[in-house]
């Protein structure tokens, strides 16, 4: 579930031909804006992504060490910030990732999430903050 007033279109925070998710509506706190499944990797699967650009793109995933997800939908595409607008949710046993809004968002305003899992982390990320 992806709701239709998310849209993907070029980011400042996305860096050189970025891309982030953006929303035609205003949304409220609390607000649901996406569920998608997500596509598991084992440990020996990840290493192999991690060789790609898709590196920039999975999760870590589930209980076994170095897993990692690659989000459908529109989850790997929300740019980071330490100061998101939204944050993720994992269903390990549904195997989804969900985002919801943590503060009112605007018409025309792209969607973040902290990286670091948690709305409130401001531990650094693996990659440079751009």
């Amino acid at each position: 579930m992806i709701l239709p007033d998310l849209v993907i279109a070029p980011s400042a925070k996305g860096g050189e031909g970025g891309l982030g998710v953006f929303t035609t509506r205003a949304f409220d706190e609390g607000t649901i804006v996406e569920i998608s499944p997500v596509l598991p990797l084992t440990k020996a699967e990840r290493m192999v992504v991690e060789a790609t650009k898709l590196y920039y793109y999975i999760f870590e995933w589930g209980p076994e060490e170095g897993a990692a997800a690659i989000g459908l939908g529109y989850i790997s595409m929300y740019n980071h910030s330490f100061d998101s607008n939204c944050e993720y949710e994992m269903d390990f046993e549904e195997g989804t990732m969900s985002v919801k809004t943590v503060k009112p968002i605007a018409v025309g305003e792209e969607l973040f999430i902290n990286y670091n899992g948690d709305a409130e982390d401001k531990s650094s990320v693996w990659f440079d903050v751009i």
